[in-house]
């Protein structure tokens, strides 16, 4: 059996509003395929098959929706893939952006697989396009349930890497919301001046249908898209991206040069790798004392969190503050450049996913972005020569997600399109 399926969005609600499947329909068909694939994968933590199916509603109509266990979904307990909360009882209300997600149509259909306090510490979710990979981390469970074909849409989060990188090892698409643009009630955070909402769907053009019913907006790929201008980051001063990804960037590039894209070379790669250091201080110390619970119970903790979070705790004030400057430089200078250009462009993860579920590869590219709060899409399609999936991250100006998806499924349409399950027939 194949494990990578992804199932496009678009094209479910599409047929759904066509009359050519139902609300019904779609619920069964994911039922089916978490029956035929979980004991592989191993996405969810709960889920729930409601003995009759929602009713269509909102512009979702009902769908089923993965919710990654460290957002509160009434109902279910948040365990934040930790031993420590292994008694949590349920929750009695749903997380803020759980409620937009259900006024918009979709139906929380369970909680998938966090790795510990969204950070390191794999859970055991295995890679359906990758088999033997890791599917990254910490948004683990919600990126294989989507590149599965399980759900058609589902929820991360992002303090340094954790939805970007799952996308692009599990070869879906996602969105990394501007950061502050919705509120994060109801979820366990990492870093408060950090975290943010992300969502997986199969392609970008089906991330452009999930962020209008979100925001209840035009669809932005409904537009005609010119070719975007764009910086291309290398990420050369970070010393990271494999040989691999570099082909493949420069093989994109070409295409889309050919294809009328104005492509130049992205002039604050220093700055970029400067706050790259300065995410790794602040992330420290906001999780420090954040989780300072947590934090009090270390020896229970995996070796990674608790080695962050006594390291946070061994974090100055002036230290932080430092950080916190290099950032906001950072984001000056950034922002004065995107000024430009329709986005930035670079490689979303230093390579493939790593080999084995012993780690969850290596967040680097990710970081300096996430420190300056920009909205991203990962565009997936790009492959190595032995097929595993690349992916490509495209970086815009804050609150600009609709201008961002439209580079971004103007980008996909230049890469090698990922197999993909049409339509929301059972």
């Amino acid at each position: 059996m194949n494990l990578y399926a992804p199932w496009s969005l678009r094209d479910l609600t599409d047929d759904i509003a066509r009359g050519q499947c139902s609300t019904p329909d779609a619920w069964e068909r994911s039922a089916r395929r978490i029956a035929e694939t979980e004991d592989r994968l191993a996405a969810w933590v709960t889920r729930h098959a409601p003995s009759e199916p929602p009713a269509p509603a909102g512009a979702l109509s009902g769908i089923p929706l993965g919710v990654k266990d460290i957002i509160d979904v009434a109902g279910y307990p948040t365990r934040c893939g930790s031993a420590l909360r292994a008694d949590t009882g349920p929750a009695t209300t749903d997380a803020e952006i759980v409620r937009r997600w259900r006024a918009a149509g979709a139906v929380p259909a369970g909680k998938t697989v966090t790795t510990e306090f969204a950070f390191f510490a794999p859970g055991p979710t295995h890679n359906p396009a990758a088999p033997g990979h890791t599917p990254g981390g910490s948004s683990s469970g919600s990126a294989a349930a989507v590149a599965s074909g399980q759900v058609p849409l589902a929820l991360g989060s992002q303090t340094a890497g954790s939805v970007t990188r799952p996308a692009a090892y599990c070869g879906v698409a996602a969105l990394v919301l501007t950061r502050g643009l919705l509120a994060t009630d109801g979820i366990t955070g990492l870093a408060h001046s950090l975290d943010s909402h992300g969502f997986y769907a199969a392609e970008v053009r089906d991330l452009a249908c999930a962020w209008s019913a979100l925001m209840a907006v035009p669809d932005p790929l409904t537009e005609s898209t010119r070719p975007p201008r764009v910086a291309l980051w290398s990420a050369e001063p970070l010393g990271v991206v494999d040989t691999a990804m570099t082909d493949a960037v420069a093989a994109l590039h070409d295409r889309l040069v050919a294809d009328g894209a104005v492509v130049t070379g992205f002039a604050a790669e220093q700055v970029v790798a400067e706050a790259t250091a300065a995410h790794r201080v602040v992330m420290a110390y906001e999780a420090a004392r954040e989780r300072a619970a947590e934090l009090a119970r270390a020896d229970e903790l995996s070796r990674p969190l608790a080695e962050l979070l006594r390291s946070g705790a061994a974090t100055t004030d002036a230290d932080y503050v430092a950080a916190r400057g290099i950032v906001d430089a950072a984001r000056r200078a950034v922002l004065d450049l995107l000024t430009g250009y329709d986005a930035i462009i670079g490689p979303a993860a230093p390579g493939p996913a790593p080999a084995g579920l012993g780690a969850t590869g290596d967040p680097v590219l990710s970081r300096a972005w996430q420190a300056l709060g920009l909205p991203v899409v990962t565009v997936p399609g790009l492959r190595t020569p032995e097929g595993l999936p690349l992916g490509i991250q495209v970086i815009g100006a804050p609150y600009a997600e609709a201008e961002l998806l439209r580079v971004g499924g103007w980008i996909q349409d230049r890469t090698h399109r990922p197999p993909r399950e049409q339509g929301g027939h059972p």
